[in-house]
């Protein structure tokens, strides 16, 4: 038995046996829909040699690559459920990962794959057209035993996302097949995609933005995806240009990097009359009023900004195509959204609250126990806005304390237990300060046990020892000492009052 996504999937490869689908562009190549059916048979192969099959679980940390799309696919036919996490990822998280869940299959990045004992696995490197000399790892003791066949259903999982928590671990977000095309069908009506749009991927894979915003949604839509391993502000507007990309998903960040970068604005002004990109999508945070309408002038490609988040498998809002709200998210579209203000809902016009929504592509719990994040079947976001008196939502800020470091969620919990193992770490509080290229600007705070000694030289620990035992995206950019925190009756840090002071530093100094 198939499902109503894995048929889409399955059928596109079959109309378009013979026609280029997805391109891998740090490989240079197209692959048609019999490339892409011969990995899937190949992987499929693989799963059901290693007695892997219904509700399994398989962990991918991969850099970005065509790959993606295929293992997804194969898996799905399967009733196996794909997890994909950083490929940044500390080896000491991975292997405290596979502890914890005791995944039966896994797909490492090299440089993981050399930091990992595979003695005690089954080692396979398989020939893939979208991933030459992939390695599998299928661990003997937990695919012993046969596999459950079991016929995969639209309400069974397909994705496992991670999304960060307030008490600084990762809040698995289980996505169901049935979500994931709910998402996609969505995300391609309210974008207006079709068999001729090529989509481009520059978000990372472990993403829903890139999993489902941009890849699925456009195979739902019969049209063609470039994977890129990363955004690349100098090569941009050549790769825009070379593979006739007609739409983007993008970050803020990202919109500023092109606006500053000096490579990018020279490749523009040289490939502008072969370019048509019908327009960028921006979300993770606010596109500052300015740099959205200098985008715009400057480039010629509009900006259409919504909200989004794994928990909904994509989107929730967006900004109509022909009446856009600048600043605002947009409209809901397949989703009901309404306002939580001291316990009731609410959709009155200018009435802060925090953003609840539901619908058949939003979670009803996660993976794990979280009952504080629903409510009569509303999913409690944590992000705080208002609606206007024509529906459009504006997004003011968060309830929780994840930062938003260029689209990545940051918990600043996880990165002060982590940081607190250094000797001279006293007292350390992580916030987000204002940055204009990145939202915010992930910032370690620390009392120090030699106040107004070594700062220079405790910085750079810091910064030296993030790179060892963080993701990238964790990792401070900027640390700042102060001799005590502000904190109320029960020793709690206030981290808004934190954030004032720093603020305040801050301007003294360039006074």
């Amino acid at each position: 038995m198939t499902t109503k996504l894995t048929t889409i999937l399955t059928n596109q490869l079959i109309r378009h046996r013979h026609d280029n689908l997805i391109k891998d562009d740090a490989m240079g190549k197209w692959f048609t829909g019999a490339d892409l059916q011969e990995d899937v048979d190949t992987f499929k192969l693989a799963f059901i040699k290693s007695n892997l099959g219904h509700s399994d679980q398989i962990l991918v940390c991969l850099p970005n690559s065509a790959v993606f799309p295929v293992i997804n696919q194969a898996a799905w036919d399967l009733g196996i459920i794909v997890h994909p996490i950083s490929p940044s990822t500390p080896i000491a998280k991975l292997r405290e990962d596979w502890q914890q869940h005791q995944y039966p299959a896994m797909l490492l990045a090299p440089t993981l794959l050399d930091n990992w004992d595979t003695d005690d696995w089954h080692h396979t490197q398989l020939p893939l057209h979208t991933s030459p000399h992939l390695d599998f790892l299928a661990d003997p003791h937990l695919t012993a035993a046969p596999a459950d066949r079991t016929p995969v259903a639209d309400s069974d999982l397909g994705l496992i996302l991670n999304t960060s928590g307030t008490t600084g671990e990762p809040k698995r977000v289980g996505l169901t097949h049935e979500m994931m095309l709910n998402a996609a069908t969505n995300d391609a009506i309210s974008n207006h995609m079709d068999e001729n749009d090529v989509a481009m991927v520059t978000m990372p894979m472990f993403h829903i933005n890139a999993q489902v915003m941009t890849t699925l949604s456009t195979r739902v839509s019969d049209g063609k995806v470039l994977v890129t391993q990363k955004f690349s502000a100098s090569h941009f507007w050549q790769q825009i240009y070379d593979n006739g990309v007609t739409w983007v998903s993008v970050v803020p960040t990202i919109v500023s990097f092109l606006l500053l970068n000096e490579k990018a604005n020279a490749a523009y002004n040289r490939l502008k009359d072969g370019i048509h990109l019908r327009y960028i999508r921006s979300s993770s945070f606010a596109l500052a009023e300015e740099r959205l309408k200098a985008f715009q002038n400057r480039f010629g490609a509009p900006i259409i900004e919504g909200y989004g988040m794994t928990e909904a498998a994509s989107q929730c809002t967006i900004n109509p195509f022909d009446a856009p709200k600048i600043g605002s998210a947009g409209k809901p579209f397949g989703t009901e959204l309404s306002l939580m203000v001291d316990g009731h809902l609410t959709k009155a016009p200018h009435v802060m609250g925090e953003i609840a929504v539901r619908g058949n592509h939003i979670i009803t719990h996660y993976m794990d126990p979280n009952p504080d994040s629903f409510k009569d079947g509303w999913f409690l976001t944590g992000d705080l806005g208002y609606l206007d008196e024509d529906n459009y939502l504006f997004v003011k800020g968060r309830k929780k304390e994840i930062i938003s470091h260029g689209g990545e969620k940051v918990a600043p919990a996880a990165v002060e237990n982590t940081l607190s193992e250094l000797a001279f770490i006293e007292q350390i509080s992580v916030i987000g300060m204002p940055d204009d290229l990145y939202g915010e600007e992930v910032t370690a705070v620390v009392v120090s046990t030699t106040p107004g000694q070594n700062e220079d030289a405790q910085r750079k620990a810091i910064f030296d020892y993030s790179k060892i035992h963080l993701a990238r995206f964790e990792s401070p950019t900027r640390v700042e000492f102060l001799p005590s925190f502000p904190r109320n009756i029960t020793g709690k840090v206030l981290r808004p009052k934190l954030r004032e002071l720093l603020m305040k530093k801050q301007a003294d100094k360039e006074a």
